[in-house]
């Protein structure tokens, strides 16, 4: 089956998404007031179910950090675990019916500088949050992403705190791991195959365990309190016991039904920016349908609360550390919801012997690979136009996920109006010849990132064995998103054998290799 074929990048990216997912689906419940296998169900639908019906080939749902404060909240206001269960059913219905409206087309409206904002301000929440993991200290659990935690601390005095409490036996196989890993990826992995097929993080987790065993009851064991915490059932009685169920008598509350749709909104918002920000870092470059994502994602918030998990969303953190992993299909989501639903079966005495300290060196280079410092020097290259929207992303993104791509889409609006007071038309087609697959595509003077659904469908929607004459003659600025748009159809336009001719004031180039290094030199547009 074509699902099977890249199940040697698969299968070990899966490893590495179930660990770091594993102490996630926990601690988002903890910190969301929520039964601890709540969150575990949330992460097995969002693995097994979300990641069948997902269009998605990178993406990995799971219980989201986001929506913590609203599940909180809305489990106090609504007087019962069971009531919220409905809204959660409720908002999975309303995510259906989002998709069936085709409102997915939203994600396509907010600028790459944005995206790419979101991106770097995660990997640093994750940097900052796993330093009290790191260092043995873990107060607050695991998955609060939020600013003003739920421990009474802050993001920043929480280091404080964490510094000044430091287990010597968490720390040292922190150090080890982390020291691991990047060897693991940049010496042992280019010597033999083996060091591919066998992931660093899962040898790290190995170490982890044995150490823990081993150092126990010494002045460098690692206390029980900094470990993963997998609920153990007696038997199999105890275990169907902690599925909860919907009170569908509640129906008739109003705040039942506000609840549901507040979840639907903001679960789907932060799936759209999701699916937007890893199709940004595919390495392949595949868009992903989101229509079909908001279907899927209902669908799995459906089922998740008809059986007492948590909301769902797709989810950055496990997305970008799949996709670092090699992860290749959407076989890499499934296989771990799989491995969630084993851990908690069959093995939770194992998992429950597993440092918070090694899982924190995980995430560690997960956050540095997003919020990378190269990409600083990148977008500061890119212009004022491109960085101001970007850093104050990456600003507010600290104090709050929503609140940073709003106030950062604003900025970037702002500045889009202030280029685009003149020509508001973005493309003109004609010529097309259906018999010798001929199709010209002129550009306007002004092109900016809220014309890139449009062009993305029209080049989508380009033949194979087809010839593209893109004239960009009469164009005086054109957005780095429609750059990078260009950019990632040309690696397309190569498996698809279409042919492109791009025209110009400096003449006719087949073919451009990079569009971003070709608008470089064209000032007055890039």
């Amino acid at each position: 089956m074509y699902m099977f074929k890249n199940i040697k990048n698969d299968l070990p990216a899966s490893i590495v998404v179930f660990f770091v997912a594993l102490p996630l689906c926990l601690g988002i419940a903890l910190a969301s007031g929520a039964p601890p296998f709540a969150g575990m169900i949330a992460g097995i639908i969002g693995g097994v179910v979300v990641g069948f019906l997902s269009g998605s080939q990178i993406g990995v749902s799971g219980p989201a950090a986001g929506l913590a404060a609203i599940v909180m909240t809305a489990i106090t206001a609504l007087g019962s675990y069971e009531n919220f269960l409905l809204a959660v059913v409720l908002g999975g219905v309303i995510q259906v019916l989002f998709g069936v409206l085709r409102l997915g087309v939203i994600g396509y409206y907010f600028p790459s500088s944005v995206i790419k904002g979101m991106l770097v301000g995660i990997g640093i929440i994750i940097i900052i949050k796993q330093i009290p993991h790191f260092f043995g200290y873990d107060a607050d659990p695991e998955g609060d992403f939020s600013f003003f935690q739920i421990d009474g601390s802050n993001t920043f005095s929480e280091i404080g705190t964490a510094l000044g409490n430091i287990s010597l036996g968490a720390t040292l196989i922190a150090v080890f791991s982390l020291a691991l890993m990047v060897f693991w990826s940049s010496v042992l992995a280019k010597k033999a195959k083996i060091f591919t097929l066998i992931q660093g993080p899962f040898v790290a987790v190995v170490i982890g365990i044995l150490y823990y065993i081993v150092t126990k009851d010494t002045s460098l064991g690692i206390s029980s309190d900094h470990l993963v915490k997998v609920p153990i059932p007696e038997n199999f009685d105890s275990f169907i016991g902690q599925f909860r169920f919907p009170e569908f008598s509640a129906i008739s509350n109003i705040d039942v039904i506000v609840t549901g749709f507040t979840i639907a909104l903001v679960a789907s918002l932060e799936t759209l920016l999701c699916v937007e920000a890893t199709d940004k870092i595919d390495p392949l470059k595949r868009v992903t349908p989101t229509n079909r994502e908001l279907f899927a994602q209902g669908a799995g918030n459906i089922l998740s609360g008809l059986v007492g998990g948590l909301p769902i969303t797709q989810v950055i953190v496990r997305s970008s550390a799949n996709i670092q992993s090699g992860g290749k299909t959407k076989l890499s989501a499934i296989i771990h919801g799989f491995l969630l639903l084993i851990s908690v079966v069959l093995i939770p005495n194992i998992l429950n012997k597993i440092p918070f300290a090694v899982l924190a060196s995980i995430l560690l280079i997960v956050g540095y690979k997003l919020a990378n410092p190269a990409t600083f020097k990148k977008m500061f290259n890119l212009g004022w136009k491109q960085y101001v929207p970007f850093l104050v992303t990456v600003i507010l993104v600290q104090y709050s996920l929503l609140i940073g791509i709003g106030v950062g889409l604003v900025a970037g609006i702002v500045i889009t109006l202030i280029k685009s007071y003149q020509n508001s038309h973005f493309l003109h087609k004609e010529g097309e010849d259906v018999d010798d697959g001929k199709i010209k595509m002129t550009l306007a003077e002004e092109v900016t990132f809220f014309n890139k659904g449009a062009i993305l469908k029209e080049l989508d929607k380009l033949p194979r064995d087809s010839f593209l004459e893109l004239d960009v003659r009469k164009t005086r600025y054109l957005d780095n998103d429609i750059i990078e748009i260009l950019d990632d159809f040309a690696f397309k336009a190569k498996e698809r054998n279409i042919d492109i001719k791009l025209v110009s004031e400096r003449g006719v180039v087949k073919n451009p290799p990079s569009y971003i290094e070709f608008f470089k030199l064209r000032p007055k547009i890039a």
